[in-house]
């Protein structure tokens, strides 16, 4: 007996983790047994090579760790959480709605390689955490696409304008608009449901995006 997954995908300041929660209260409300999880894993001692590396300390620039090196650190973290938190409640039929997964680093690593290497890569990077390291695979990812420009602002109030708050990805415009071509191009690819998010040049309202999440869920459960 095995439960479901499903993952909250999107660029820097998309809103997964206030998405994330709504869907798992809403799958809770309606009877559910569910619970949200998040990565990276901040906190943990088995992310701290994460950390170290948005923080700078193995490059300034997101290129200076390529996309391989980069993916390996982010999966140990997602194997010590499976281990040691949430394996049980997931193989007793759970839901997980996770804030990011795997898919980040198909997302965020792919931007770093040229588009007719993404495949190649994401092809290594599932095998790798799904079949050699052993993590679930998703049942259902969900997309939340919004134009950088918009995220870039979100950003700027949630750290109150101070640059210096953010990560290496987060500081990187180029960085993100590439990475959201990466996005497309895996959701098209990989089946990825998307939920269009931003409206002349704006977010919409929380409740809205959260009633499209919510259907897109509750079409495959």
């Amino acid at each position: 007996m095995k439960g479901r997954l499903i993952v909250i995908e999107g660029l820097d300041g998309s809103g997964k983790a206030t998405q994330a929660a709504r869907l798992s209260d809403a799958l809770c409300a309606a009877g559910y047994s569910c619970r949200k999880i998040t990565f990276p894993n901040y906190g943990s001692p088995f992310c701290q090579p994460v950390e170290q590396y948005l923080a700078g300390a193995l490059g300034s620039h997101p290129d200076d760790v390529n996309a391989y090196a980069a993916s390996v650190l982010y999966t140990i973290d997602r194997f010590a959480s499976f281990q040691q938190d949430w394996k049980p409640f997931y193989r007793e039929g759970g839901i997980l709605v996770a804030d990011r997964y795997t898919t980040s680093n198909a997302v965020h690593q792919c931007s770093k390689l040229p588009p007719e290497q993404w495949k190649q890569f994401t092809d290594w990077l599932f095998d790798l955490e799904y079949e050699k390291v052993g993590i679930p695979r998703p049942d259902q990812v969900i997309y939340l696409d919004v134009d950088p420009k918009v995220s870039q602002k979100l950003l700027a109030g949630r750290y109150h304008g101070d640059e210096g708050k953010k990560d290496i990805h987060e500081k990187d415009a180029a960085y993100l608009a590439r990475s959201r071509e990466a996005a497309h191009w895996c959701a098209g690819v990989l089946g990825w449901d998307t939920i269009a998010c931003c409206e002349r040049e704006a977010m919409r309202a929380v409740e809205d995006i959260a009633a499209d999440v919510w259907d897109a869920v509750r079409r495959n459960l």
